[in-house]
């Protein structure tokens, strides 16, 4: 497979759908209850700079929600 080149590039961070849909389409990613064809026409319409963006966002959000909940769960007592 060969390395795309600069058009290629330009071209997918033009692509039509919003930041919104991307967000939700990586939030059911993160879930992984995506069928094929979602996926298919996710992989031609979303803008791949929108996905990395949304995607490390998730990742920050879901690893503080761990954070929080085990300091929650510690301060509580719960866990003694």
């Amino acid at each position: 497979m060969s390395a795309p080149s600069g058009s290629d590039l330009k071209a997918a961070t033009e692509r039509p759908l919003s930041f919104v849909q991307t967000v939700k389409a990586v939030a059911w990613s993160f879930v992984g209850l995506r069928k094929r064809a979602g996926y298919e026409q996710d992989v031609h319409q979303l803008n791949p700079v929108h996905v990395i963006v949304a995607g490390l966002c998730g990742a920050a959000i879901f690893v503080l929600a761990l954070v929080l909940t085990v300091r929650w769960v510690i301060v509580s007592g719960v866990a003694a």
